[in-house]
């Protein structure tokens, strides 16, 4: 895979790949919002959706109005600066050699990559320098990793972590539009009394209303899940830490947006409660809503559409010797996939 073949301009032109999706809009929904400074934004997806009509309220150099998606082909990328990709790994996968050829950057937002050896795995607030060797591609992480290591960042930086337990609650729309459709009309199924065997169970393996399923994406050799394995692998490969031991149980919760971590963290050294707070509420990205006496805490259902990583419930975890214990939550479609990648994309506009 050859190195990029031109220098980033200062207004470039972005595409976003997979534009009629979920993350797609939330991409059109974050550069509005940011102000990417783009001379132009193409709008691609499958060739049914071609044609459509999205409304984008403008960025940079593009003014609002509505933008025609055209289909995503080879010859979509000519041209193109950056490409912001949610249209499915094995997309990403045909893909990837046109951008590259093209001389672009592609920013994907799926699996396809994240363990590959030549491709980095950014979180911009954890370690925006690894943009530095791409080769004309950057990975997203998953969405349950970005909002952890966000947190875990200052706390490493205090005292090295040297193991952390963590697990997630994650949203219905973590699995799609489509399962958040289920959440909705399966709870009006059982509310109206349908029976459990006559519900209609579809996007999960079992029914998520007023249910909890601890399996999200399929079942490895050792009794883990493939959602699990990723925040161990990416966690080590975006801190940089290959000796760090995490362990993770990965849960779906019938929520609609935003996932919930609790998470648990040995250091080598004493951290005390202060330290990490103080700390957390330092750090870019993280907003600090810890106030028990009066039930404050970050809560999945009140922070959707919301950009910070939000701390909560931080306190000693006295079962190890130096160990704190927080909470998190996070939208995962915005900080956990549209906004982390287009904060990477302004991690390549030259600065002025």
């Amino acid at each position: 895979m050859s190195m990029q073949a031109k220098t980033m301009p200062a207004r470039p032109v972005v595409a976003v790949a997979g534009a009629t999706g979920a993350v797609g809009h939330e991409f059109m929904k974050v550069l509005h919002e940011v102000d990417f400074p783009a001379s132009e934004v193409r709008a691609l997806a499958s060739a049914r959706s071609a044609g459509t009509k999205l409304p984008f309220d403008g960025c940079g150099d593009v003014a609002p109005g509505d933008l025609t998606v055209a289909e995503m082909t080879p010859e979509s990328f000519k041209g193109v600066d950056i490409a912001l990709f949610s249209a499915g790994a094995s997309v990403s996968r045909q893909m990837r050699q046109a951008v590259v050829d093209a001389g672009a950057v592609m920013i994907d937002n799926s699996s396809a990559f994240r363990m590959d050896p030549d491709v980095p795995l950014v979180v911009p607030e954890v370690n925006p320098e690894d943009v530095q060797w791409h080769e004309g591609v950057i990975a997203n992480p998953n969405c349950s990793t970005i909002q952890m290591v966000v947190a875990l960042k200052p706390l490493d930086d205090i005292s090295p972590i040297k193991r952390v337990v963590v697990s997630t609650y994650q949203a219905a729309s973590g699995a799609g539009a489509a399962a958040m459709d289920e959440l909705y009309s399966q709870t009006r199924e059982f509310l109206d009394g349908v029976p459990d065997e006559d519900l209609t169970v579809s996007a999960f393996q079992h029914r998520i209303a007023f249910n909890t399923i601890p399996h999200i994406d399929v079942f490895l050799e050792d009794g883990s899940t493939k959602e699990e394995w990723k925040m161990v692998a990416e966690t080590k490969k975006i801190m940089h830490r290959e000796s760090l031991e995490v362990a993770a149980t990965c849960v779906r919760v019938p929520v609609l947006r935003c996932h919930g971590e609790a998470v648990n963290v040995e250091f080598e050294g004493a951290v005390s409660v202060e330290d990490a707070r103080r700390a957390l509420e330092d750090a870019p990205g993280i907003v600090v809503m810890d106030d028990v006496a009066n039930n404050v805490y970050p809560m999945p259902g009140l922070l959707a559409h919301s950009t910070p990583v939000y701390v909560g419930r931080i306190r000693k975890d006295a079962s190890v010797p130096f160990g704190i214990a927080f909470w998190d939550v996070a939208d995962q479609i915005r900080k956990g996939a549209a906004l982390n990648a287009v904060q990477i994309a302004l991690l390549l506009i030259p600065s002025e």
